[in-house]
Parts: structure tokens; sequence; C-alpha cells
């Protein structure tokens, strides 16, 4: 992580003391998307949130996690961007300081200047303040880092000044797979999408590349540091050996691969996120532990209500991640499927697929013809080779075998 000024050692102590999954993925990669996907568990062509504006129902937030504990009891909180339509759901939950649309990381409190990670860790900490053990309570914190802010394209990682020597006497790596000929690989409507705008606005010399990676670490380091303070106040409550924390992002990131910046498509960057679940009630030999089976973002709704002893509701998608911080093999998906249906006003291609442990096929659904992609990860990690069109048998019945299961799928998770 370079040279930081201030030691973060929290995230390495959560996963320490609880279960890392290395194979968690979004099952789509747009934030207004992601977000309703992780509090419904469900996929977008479900409930139905497939752009900024629109907005959960009632009855549809009532089945999401924090309605289920809320009216089971629990006190419910939610901190920062909410991201689902422009009403913000103040109502629903027993402490609100959330924010509609993107916000703003700048503020000024008292006087002083504060940068939103920082404020979000403080309203955290108020939360935590009227909490006693008496209770039961579930807090989300939605961290706009490390979100760009779109309108600023010289400077588009707005991170806390106070972390600015971090990271400043390092060099960054180039990203993997950014040489020209990777970009030349894309499908030319790859080319010229949104992915490869940003890119140009952030990556487009080594002086931009290593000034905006290391801003986009920055804003993670505060989180970071959120995070520890977060932990910190659980412990000062005697709420720490009690309170399970789940540490995850609702999509993955392009810092230069391929050429592109941002998110949206179906290669690996984009669409793995990390995913740590700290349970201070798991017995010593059961912490510590990396997960392999592959998790997805509507997991975590099914598996906050598992822990709360709620039932999921039939409409939840996802499955409980309880059974996997447990002992013994437990029978998991071998397959899952993916959407990207937003196309920012065609900008963005639309895809949809299907991600085994071995095998990755995607179709850009828009596309005319169709371009598709199929990857053997198990040989081509790096997901440099398409297989589409190859001669070889085996290949050709795994990609037919697929195109008909994610027909299949479609129909499956309306």
């Amino acid at each position: 992580m370079g040279n930081p000024i201030i030691q973060t050692p929290n995230l390495d102590r959560l996963a320490a003391d609880g279960v890392r999954f290395v194979n968690n993925f979004c099952t789509t990669s747009i934030c207004a998307v992601s977000r309703a996907s992780f509090l419904t568990g469900q996929y977008a062509r479900r409930h139905g949130i497939q752009n900024f504006a629109a907005q959960l129902s009632d009855e549809a937030f009532s089945q999401t996690y924090s309605g289920l504990l809320r009216s089971a009891g629990y006190r419910t909180g939610f901190i920062g961007k909410y991201g689902i339509g422009s009403e913000l759901p103040s109502d629903k939950f027993d402490y609100f300081d959330g924010f509609a649309g993107q916000g703003k990381y700048y503020h000024e409190v008292e006087g002083e200047a504060k940068h939103l990670t920082s404020m979000m860790g403080d309203s955290a900490e108020e939360f935590l303040s009227d909490t006693s053990d008496k209770r039961p309570f579930c807090l989300s914190i939605s961290f706009k880092a490390p979100h760009v802010f779109d309108p600023d394209k010289e400077n588009p990682f707005h991170y806390d000044p106070a972390l600015e020597e971090m990271y400043q006497d390092v060099t960054i790596p180039p990203a993997p797979k950014s040489e020209q000929e990777d970009f030349e690989w894309l499908p030319k409507f790859s080319q010229i999408s949104e992915g490869r705008t940003r890119w140009e606005q952030r990556f487009i010399t080594p002086e931009k590349y290593q000034k905006n990676v290391k801003g986009y670490y920055r804003l993670i380091s505060g989180i970071d540091l959120a995070v520890g303070r977060i932990v910190t106040a659980l412990m000062e409550r005697g709420l720490h050996e009690n309170t399970i924390i789940i540490y995850t992002s609702d999509n993955g990131f392009f810092l230069g691969e391929r050429g592109l910046a941002g998110k949206w498509l179906m290669y690996e960057e984009s669409i793995r996120t990390p995913l740590l679940i700290y349970d201070p009630r798991l017995p010593q030999s059961l912490r510590g532990k990396v997960r392999e089976e592959m998790t997805l973002s509507i997991d975590i709704a099914p598996t906050i209500a598992d822990v709360a002893e709620i039932s999921p509701p039939a409409s939840m998608q996802g499955r409980s991640l309880v059974p996997l911080t447990g002992s013994g093999n437990i029978a998991w998906r071998e397959s899952w499927f993916y959407e990207h249906l937003y196309g920012h006003g065609g900008r963005i291609p639309a895809t949809e697929g299907i991600r085994t442990q071995r095998w990755k096929y995607t179709q850009y659904i828009e596309s005319e013809p169709m371009h598709e992609e199929l990857f053997d990860l198990e040989s081509d990690p790096q997901e440099q080779v398409n297989l589409v069109g190859s001669e070889d048998v085996g290949q050709q019945r795994t990609l037919n075998a697929l195109r008909a299961q994610l027909e299949d799928y479609r129909e499956r998770y309306k």
C-alpha cells in the first residue's frame, strides 16, 4: 500500500477474525442497480431499478433486509449515499443520515472543512452512542468514496487533504493489460464507450495515471480509517463481541486495464468485489478462513436476514452465506447470471452473461451482429483469448451449453 502516514490495520483485523471470500462478484455494475440488489437480494430484472430515477415502492422496501429487521424490532440506521432515486427513505429507518444523487466530498462544519468520509464516521459514532445491548441494531454505511466526482475531469478523486502524504514516495506500477494492443483487442463499440472517454480524462498520460490512482488509493485508505473508528466505537461500548460486520463494495473498477476506466463490462476487474465477514461469535478454529465459493451482491440481504434469525422472503434470489462461515463442505452454486442493461445514452454496451469457476460467457445484447465472448479462465485468467469461433469441438460444446443456460437464466430470474 505504499508509505502511509497513518497505520490502518483495521481491515486486516476484520479478515483475521472472520471469513474472507475471494470469489465475490457484483451481479451488475452500476451503483443504483447494485445498491437496490444489496437491499432486496434480487436481480435488477426483478426489483426493477434500472436507472438512477427509479424508486423502491413501500411494499418492496418492506421486504429489504433493513425493512425486515426493523419490523422484527431492530434499531436500523442508514448513513451515506443512498443512490436509489431522488426521494430519501428517511422515515423507513430509526436513524437516517443519507443523501440522494452523488453528494459532495467537502463540507464546512462549524467553520472547518471536513471530508465526507470522516463525517460519515462521525455519524456512525453518533448512531452507536445511542445503542445498547438491550435492542439489536442494523447500521448500513454506504461510503461515497472511492467514487469519482464526475464534474471534475482533472481531479476526479477528491480525497481527504489529511491523507495527502500517503503514497507520495511510491510509483504505482502500470495497470496490467494496458498496452495499445490490449485496447485494440476490444470490440469497436467498447473502444468508443464511456469507459474509454473516462480513461482519456484520468489516465491518458503517465503523470495523470500516477496522480489519479494515488488519489483513488487515498479515498480507500480514508474508508479504512473510518472503519477503524467504527470498530473502536463498538469496543468502547462493549458491543464488539456480539456485532457482525460485513464489508463489501457495489462494483469493481478499471484503473487503466484494457485502456478503460470505470466499470460496467463483464471483465474480472469490473465485476469482482471484496467481501469480508467479521463474526466475533465464531470459534477460534473458524476465524481467518478464506472461502473460494462464488458469492454475489444479492447474497448480502438473505445473509443479514439469516443472522437475525429471520426467514428470507421468497422474493430474494440470493443465498445466505452463513453456512459458509461454518465448517464442512456446503453444496454451492456452480454458475451465476450477470446483467448490465443501463446504457448511459448509448455510451455503455449492454451485457448479459454467465460466470462459472472455469468459464465466462458474455453477450453484448445490443450489438449488431451480436458480439459474444467466451473465456477459459483456467488457461486464460487474464481473459485475452476469445474462444467464440474456435474449431475445437469441446469448446463449441461449452459455448452452446452456456448459450442455452443464459436463456434459461433470463427467464428464471424475472
